[in-house]
């Protein structure tokens, strides 16, 4: 069984065909493919060429693969370089193949037109096929349409799924387990301390949760709020979360609406974690949580010394332009989201304007473009990171290494509202953030219930 999930019958290798879209995606996936041969067409290495140059996400990604195929390559002879180079792994030792598809057909017999650069591979495919008609070959793009076309000519095609860490969402972890009836009554032992005005329970259950991670909550019909500290066989630690000090806590004025609002709150104002994951259907609260939470620990607490805020839209993959105005300006209009919780949070003040452009004065919030994340390390710094879906795994990586010294980390994303043409709820980068950090000892990820913006909004959810 090869990473990419393909069982192989005989001993032949496969000819992978990565896509320019693979190697954005992820600038390593050619060592992701055990001992087959990975192959990259000419035109995949002049799209990268192009892409190349700029400050855009993308570019740093086509820098990056263009380095990992250079490398890989080596200084080996135009003839290895078309047969195909031993791929060097971490380890020292040598497995599968890179070479680069060249286009050199007598008589091309071209059964889509050369217009296109995807033509031009699938063309190439057809006749690679044709003239070795053991070999099997597949195709690995993100591209959707492609995989169309590249099946209609009778060229096997197939996405990336390498990072793809679950088939389905629904699968994946809400961050609590609400039990019906009592909690108790699942358990067959159970020992009880105090703890510097802490209740912990060891407890032993006679019908096991499904699927328990560290860090999760378990939240019953009788009021019982724990939370998953230790994990051993069908033994867990719970801390004892009294459920009405966790409904009035309070951060700069804002109260959570439930109990799914007051554990992501009480998960954003605890020191010792220091990665939070939101997400949820929109109007669900997850910016106005985590802003109240960001200025009560920047402006009362003292305890982050500024809030670096940012966004992921499919805008800010270009540059963000040479236009007069600052980066915090140009910035602005992307992370309207922020300002509008402002003002949410400020709504009862007298002038709400003013309070939002006196807490701007006086908050160190900072807006930061995605382009501009990589290479920072922020020190003792909340990092609000909105939009979280639209990331791939290898960018959520990116940006969650940039957290120095006492710095927290919020990320905030609904699956349900992805704009980037190559992604998907499975292969987005909250999906995958959800699926790695789930036994994190200072990570908690909360998925928060749809709290209706309006009558009318709850209205078109439903009817449109």
């Amino acid at each position: 069984m090869d990473e990419q999930g393909r069982s192989t019958s005989s001993d032949q290798p496969i000819l992978y065909v990565l896509d320019t879209n693979v190697l954005i995606h992820d600038p390593n996936a050619l060592l992701n493919f055990e001992e087959h041969h990975v192959a990259i067409p000419m035109t995949v290495l002049e799209e990268l060429d192009k892409l190349k140059d700029g400050k855009q996400t993308v570019a740093a990604e086509c820098r990056q693969a263009i380095r990992l195929i250079d490398k890989t390559l080596g200084d080996a002879s135009p003839p290895v370089v078309e047969s195909g180079v031993p791929i060097m792994r971490v380890n020292g030792s040598t497995k599968g193949f890179l070479s680069i598809l060249m286009d050199k057909r007598p008589e091309p017999s071209n059964l889509l037109p050369q217009n296109l650069n995807d033509n031009i591979i699938i063309n190439q495919l057809i006749d690679l096929h044709t003239r070795n008609p053991d070999l099997s070959v597949i195709l690995v793009t993100k591209d959707i349409n492609m995989r169309l076309k590249a099946r209609a000519c009778g060229i096997a095609a197939e996405d990336y799924s390498t990072d793809q860490l679950v088939d389905d969402v629904s699968l994946l972890s809400r961050g609590y387990h609400n039990v019906p009836g009592s909690f108790w009554d699942r358990v067959s032992k159970v020992e009880t301390r105090q703890d510097h005005g802490r209740t912990w329970h060891r407890v032993q259950l006679s019908e096991l949760l499904p699927s328990v991670h560290m860090n999760e909550f378990i939240i019953d019909e009788q009021g019982f709020v724990g939370w998953i500290k230790g994990i051993k066989d069908d033994e867990l630690m719970i801390l004892d979360l009294h459920q009405e000090p966790l409904l009035h806590q309070e951060a700069w004025g804002l109260k959570p609406r439930d109990i799914y609002q007051a554990l992501a709150l009480f998960a954003l104002l605890d020191p010792d974690i220091h990665l939070v994951n939101l997400s949820g259907a929109a109007g669900s609260g997850k910016t106005i949580l985590a802003l109240a939470a960001a200025i009560e620990q920047t402006m009362v607490t003292k305890r982050y010394r500024r809030i670096i805020a940012t966004r992921s839209v499919q805008g800010l993959d270009q540059e963000i332009g040479f236009l007069p105005g600052t980066e915090a300006e140009k910035m602005e209009p992307w992370l309207g989201a922020i300002t509008d919780n402002l003002e949410a949070l400020h709504m009862e003040d007298e002038n709400t304007h003013g309070s939002v452009d006196y807490i701007l004065s006086k908050v160190p919030l900072q807006f930061k473009s995605l382009n501009y994340i990589r290479g920072r390390s922020f020190q003792q710094s909340l990092i609000l990171i909105d939009e979280c879906q639209n990331l791939t795994p290898h960018q959520m990586k990116t940006i969650i290494t940039r957290a120095g010294a006492g710095s927290k980390v919020i990320c905030l994303g609904n699956l349900a509202q992805i704009d980037t043409p190559y992604l998907s709820a499975p292969s987005s980068g909250l999906t995958y953030l959800t699926e790695r950090f789930k036994d994190f000892p200072q990570g908690v990820h909360i998925t928060l219930q749809g709290v209706p913006r309006s009558i009318l909004a709850e209205y078109a959810e439903s009817h449109l």
